[in-house]
């Protein structure tokens, strides 16, 4: 029988956010207004901390600012920003951890409520093929601002995860 092993993301493989850092990076780039986004994004998180985020409500605003720009523009970006805030906040311990249980042959995947553009780069960072997280919705090959799917966010992760299981032919009590 194959072990599974999933990584959450932000605070655990990463010593921070990436979410959060995104908007920072995005404040820091002139992308969004500075002031108004902090000030909504800070409402949005002890909506978080308190158990009472809208999760779609919250994904409108934390998505729409992908909906204004190119992929081309998104894609430099996000270089930039591996760079700059990710890389700094990889844990060499986190990358042992994911590397020990990808060498013993295990199914690996990181589970993340943060969007796939954010993410997807990060997981490709610790080599683990399999990314389960919030899907922006795409339309003619640009971002709509608008989630695709279910989110990656409290019970949706186990939706989320049991639809990843089963487009892999598998089920978790088989794991």
């Amino acid at each position: 029988m194959q072990r599974l092993a999933l990584f959450d993301l932000d605070n655990t493989l990463l010593n921070g956010d990436s979410d959060y850092e995104w908007g920072q990076f995005m404040c820091d780039r002139g992308v969004v207004e500075r002031a108004a986004y902090e000030a909504q994004n800070r409402v949005y998180y002890e909506q978080y901390v308190a158990g009472t985020l809208d999760i779609h409500e919250y994904l409108g605003f934390a998505l729409r600012p992908l909906a204004n720009h190119t992929a081309d523009e998104l894609e430099r970006w996000h270089g930039e920003f591996m760079r700059a805030r990710i890389t700094p906040m990889i844990l060499p311990a986190a990358r042992a951890l994911v590397r020990r249980h990808a060498e013993a042959g295990e199914l690996c995947a990181i589970i993340t409520a943060t969007n796939s553009f954010v993410t997807a780069p990060i997981a490709r960072e610790f080599g683990v093929e399999h990314l389960i997280a919030t899907e922006p919705e795409r339309r003619n090959g640009r971002f709509t601002g608008k989630v695709a799917g279910t989110p990656c966010f409290r019970d949706g992760k186990l939706e989320r995860l049991d639809q990843w299981l089963r487009g892999l032919g598998r089920r978790l009590v088989d794991l």
